[in-house]
């Protein structure tokens, strides 16, 4: 069978650095086996019809975060109306949203026993309403079977009626509101193709200002051919748009199609720029080869309790 091709050989704004890095670093060697734990998650979500992130994005902590009882839980089915030049999700023709997927999360989370779940979705731009009521109807359900439960929803930029979707947002039962904005704006276009650096700084800035009580939480990918300075600009403009909390971690190609890796940065050059963001008022900062949006989301509850404000007691009110 003949190897896809990558769309990037040739591409101009690919390689700013010179050649690509030959082979990973010992710091992104990874023991990927996985034990009783990570076949129980596994099998249960399969048994629900439930998708992941994990899984459809590849994610090199899938087989550490099952063992821990932890997943990204992935709605609104796994194919996507867009095709970004970094993500292993199956672009094409969604099916119509699963009306059972709501009530199968609520129980998927409880059977685990998480204390944070992470809820993202594939875009639906080919839905009126971007999947917007399909968020309301799994956050609720989610609430009234896990009353206690830290809840972070990672959005598409909704690019759409991004007002529409302010509005609608603002009303779920959520205590995080993450959308990544994934690379820097030097980089974005070739990246992301059909979304926006500035949308996504909008989209972050107008739920910052609709929920002045929540937390706003942001992540980007390193090694797509980004500078230093590049990424401190980035940094400013997530603070200026009111993020509190931050991920940033390695670029991996998830396949021979997607952008290729410019280079791999460093765990000192990760520790500097958590020490960075945290001097420019960040107050969660995971920063390192490994992280991603959710990694560790249980692990960081306790941090995250301090973060979670007075809104938990006026909604149970």
């Amino acid at each position: 069978m003949q190897q896809p091709t990558s769309r990037w050989q040739d591409h101009p704004e690919t390689r700013r650095f010179g050649a690509a890095p030959a082979r990973l670093p010992e710091w992104l060697r990874k023991n990927l086996s996985s034990g009783h734990q990570a076949a129980h998650t596994d099998k249960l979500i399969s048994e629900l019809g439930l998708h992941t992130i994990c899984e459809s994005g590849r994610c090199p902590n899938r087989n550490e975060c099952y063992s821990q009882k932890t997943a990204s839980f992935m709605i609104l089915g796994d194919r996507c109306t867009r095709n970004c030049h970094y993500c292993s999700v199956a672009p094409g023709k969604p099916l119509p949203p699963d009306p059972n997927e709501p009530e199968n999360l609520a129980e998927a989370v409880q059977r685990l026993g998480l204390k944070h779940a992470v809820i993202t979705s594939v875009t639906r731009d080919d839905l009126e309403d971007e999947g917007l009521e399909h968020f309301r109807l799994v956050t609720e359900a989610l609430r009234r079977k896990n009353p206690e439960l830290i809840l972070e929803i990672l959005t598409p930029d909704f690019k759409r009626d991004q007002e529409r979707a302010v509005s609608a947002l603002a009303l779920l039962p959520i205590d995080i509101f993450n959308h990544n904005i994934e690379t820097v704006r030097a980089v974005h276009r070739r990246v992301r193709p059909q979304g926006g650096y500035d949308l996504s700084l909008r989209l972050l800035s107008r739920m910052r200002l609709r929920l002045p009580d929540r937390v706003t939480k942001s992540g980007a990918m390193l090694g797509l051919g980004e500078t230093r300075d590049e990424v401190i600009q980035m940094l400013s403009d997530l603070r200026a748009a009111g993020c509190r909390m931050l991920t940033l971690g390695q670029y991996l190609q998830p396949d021979k199609t997607a952008c290729p890796v410019e280079r791999f940065v460093t765990p000192q050059e990760f520790a500097d720029y958590k020490t960075l963001a945290e001097q420019m008022g960040f107050e969660l900062v995971e920063s390192g080869p490994f992280v991603r949006s959710s990694y560790h989301a249980q692990d960081s509850f306790i941090k995250l309790s301090r973060l979670i404000p007075s809104h938990r007691e006026a909604r149970s009110a």
